[in-house]
């Protein structure tokens, strides 16, 4: 189940699985039974308010409340205001008591359940809402945090942190990307009934990165240094180390051979890794080698050198991975990057040449790709990965110790590496961005990036199991 649907998605498999026969009460009554059933199972009995807003998701929580109280638990119920469609039904079942939507009440709660709005909430909490959510010391939310906007993950207004959420059917962008994903707390997916046949008419295009949406080269037998692909990573003349990390990644990540095309800098070079080939030949001298198809330009280069080169390489239908200096080298000019196969920006990059994202950060990578005809993999904790096609990937296996200098670098040669033995440029980014994240949770604490590489094959093994 690793599709994310956005919560419009959601609202057209909900009416999908409607016209198929599965009536709003019975998944009602379904949802409510899932919150009922997580609070049971990591709490104990406690006085709980249950807020109520007046849709669909104020209706799960009159079920989760009868069938609290029908447990044995002190449950009141805390109605926003008069719930409508198929929700009254839901309410008009709950014999228990009724207590103002109120600060006071929900202070005096040891467990409140957030069942007021559910993710696709499109406009900012009033403030007397967010007063009595501000109120409560512990919280389970009934899809997402009211507050919390499915399809970005952003806040609108206000959205309470919660201990728990338990979301339905599938997941959304807004559990992953943050600060969504540190609000949600523990998430919890239930299955409330809904064929997964409904899918044929949502189509999906967005994904929770994860090694079946890519498979990895597999050597054979007869495979050699050649068949398995020769990655060319430009290399600077004062960041030397830049390039070398790119390198030893790509190398870990299986490329046959990798050289560092030496910008001035060659001896520097040759006292680095012995498998890994050095050249001062001139860019021209090494193009015509048509082996060299797959190439890593940006780190460490400087931006001038970055500039040229990457024009070259892109004139000549080379696969580039394009990072760091390539990229604020096309400040202002994203059509310079049209023909790359593969950009990984940080925020801060992004923003350089494309502009700041809005609130939806999805859209604003998805519209990068398609304007270069790049995949573009935006850089972060909540790395999002985009195709020209639309497809979206969001990767979740990074801890922050990955923020350290030098982490990019890697990345960018591990794609490289994959990119090399022949995987297709979505698939080689979202597996580099996992693979990356994966190496990086199996260290120990202290990592730098000199230890990632070191790191892959366990992380490729995890892959692969």
């Amino acid at each position: 189940m690793h599709e994310l649907l956005t919560p419009a998605e959601t609202a057209l498999a909900d009416r999908t699985a409607i016209a198929l026969g599965h009536p709003v009460r019975t998944l009602m009554e379904n949802a409510g039974r899932a919150v009922a059933r997580a609070v049971r199972a990591r709490f104990t009995p406690c006085r709980t308010l249950v807020l109520c807003g007046p849709g669909n998701n104020g209706g799960d929580g009159y079920v989760a409340a009868r069938l609290l109280a029908r447990a044995g638990w002190p449950v009141a119920v805390a109605a926003l205001s008069p719930p409508k469609g198929d929700a009254a039904e839901a309410a008009g079942h709950w014999r228990g008591p009724m207590v103002p939507f109120a600060p006071a009440e929900v202070a005096r709660a040891g467990l409140v359940v957030d069942a007021v709005f559910g993710a696709g909430l499109t406009r900012d909490l009033d403030a007397a809402v967010i007063e009595v959510l501000r109120a409560a010391r512990r919280v389970v939310a009934v899809d997402v945090p009211s507050g919390l906007d499915g399809a970005t993950g952003q806040v609108r207004g206000f959205a309470p942190p919660a201990a728990l959420t338990v979301t339905f059917f599938r997941v959304k962008p807004g559990h992953k990307l943050l600060p969504g994903r540190e609000l949600c707390g523990e998430t919890v997916l239930a299955d409330i009934g809904l064929p997964a046949a409904v899918l044929e008419t949502v189509r999906p295009r967005c994904w929770l990165n994860f090694p079946g949406l890519w498979h990895l080269p597999a050597p054979t037998a007869e495979s050699h240094k050649y068949s398995r692909g020769h990655l060319t990573v430009l290399g600077g003349a004062a960041m030397t180390g830049a390039a070398r990390l790119a390198a030893a990644g790509a190398r870990r990540a299986g490329a046959g051979m990798v050289t560092i095309a030496a910008f001035g800098s060659a001896n520097v070079y040759r006292t680095g890794d012995p498998g890994i080939i050095v050249s001062e030949d001139p860019l021209s001298a090494l193009l015509q080698d048509p082996r060299r198809h797959a190439w890593v330009c940006g780190p460490g280069l400087g931006i001038e050198p970055a500039r040229g080169a990457l024009k070259v390489l892109l004139d000549r239908g080379r696969a580039v991975v394009v990072d760091a200096d390539a990229i604020t080298a096309c400040a202002g000019s994203p059509e310079a990057l049209r023909g790359a196969a593969v950009l990984t920006p940080h925020a801060g990059e992004f923003a350089r040449v494309f502009g700041a994202p809005a609130t939806n950060r999805i859209d604003a990578v998805r519209a990068a790709a398609a304007q270069t005809g790049a995949v573009v993999l935006l850089k972060g904790s909540d790395t999002i990965v985009a195709a020209p096609d639309g497809r979206v990937a969001i990767n979740d296996t990074a801890p922050p110790a990955l923020a350290t200098a030098g982490a990019g670098d890697v990345l960018a040669g591990v794609i490289g590496g994959l990119l090399a033995q022949g995987m297709p440029a979505w698939e080689a980014a979202c597996a580099g961005a996992w693979l990356h994240g994966r190496a990086a949770a199996l260290l120990d604490e202290g990592l730098i990036a000199e230890d990632l590489a070191a790191a892959l094959p366990r992380a490729f093994a995890s892959a692969r199991a």
